[in-house]
């Protein structure tokens, strides 16, 4: 049996079959499921396929993309919710931020505005005892930092589609948990295969980022909770054990997280 701990059942592309990908997930021995949230505006979308299905569960957060449309008292309206496991996904997001503005001030005005955003939502976590789940991308040592220095008050945080940063990984140490999803898979996955070995199976969870990033051999196709089982054959592959194993451990870890 296998949890998916990140999947955004939310997204349009789900918006035909989702009785059928839910279907093929409990065929595929996946039982239960997690909605990250990441948008205010779907959160309720969120939350009401999560009362659709007994086996899925959802997570209330605002992603760094959206740091704009923050709410702090709306995400509390979900957080109070029986089915919210989580806060998040949320965290930190440069990746190409230069791109985007027009100055270094506005670029140090976005930031400044993440890290906010972030913060508000680590003492979310921290009010309301719920995990965390983290979106991190071309800012791992803020992360670090800000993580390093909660970490002692939060209750539980997963490394979503952990980027096999070194400096990450010694969060490890803090009981933080890893999110390994189907990047594994892919030939340019290098760090993260020669990492993996460095994290002990009781900190790993797994995970799809479905519709993104689907595992080979389904890369450049829809992801879905069924493409789990690819990611759980890879690590066996890596870290030499069996499948089993890797499933057993790794759904009991989710269950600790998020209490499921």
């Amino acid at each position: 049996m296998i949890i998916d701990t990140h999947c955004h059942l939310d997204d349009d592309s789900f918006n035909d079959d989702l009785d059928f990908v839910i279907k093929r997930a409990k065929e595929s021995g996946i039982n239960k499921i997690i909605i990250p949230g990441a948008d205010i505006k779907t959160l309720k979308k969120a939350r009401d396929i999560a009362y659709a299905y007994d086996n899925v569960y959802f997570a209330a957060g605002v992603h760094p993309y959206h740091a704009d449309e923050f709410e702090i008292n709306h995400l509390r309206d979900f957080l109070d919710d029986r089915k919210c496991v989580a806060v998040g996904e949320c965290g930190l997001d440069y990746f190409k931020i230069k791109e985007h503005f027009n100055s270094d001030e506005e670029v140090l005005a976005n930031k400044n505005l993440q890290k906010k955003i972030f913060l508000d939502q680590i003492n979310l976590a921290i009010q309301f005892k719920k995990p965390l789940i983290i979106h991190a991308r071309d800012a791992n040592e803020d992360i670090y930092n800000i993580l390093k220095e909660y970490s002692k008050k939060l209750f539980g945080v997963v490394l979503h589609c952990y980027n096999a940063s070194k400096l990450l990984l010694s969060l490890k140490d803090e009981g933080f948990y890893f999110g390994i999803g189907g990047v594994l898979t892919f030939k340019n996955a290098k760090n993260l295969v020669e990492i993996l070995d460095q994290i002990p199976l009781s900190n790993m969870v797994i995970e799809t980022d479905a519709p993104y990033l689907a595992p080979t051999p389904n890369r450049g196709k829809r992801n879905e909770p069924a493409f789990t089982t690819f990611v759980a054959q890879k690590m066996a592959e890596i870290l030499n054990l069996e499948v089993s194993k890797i499933e057993e451990i790794t759904t009991k870890n989710a269950e600790k997280l998020f209490k499921i």
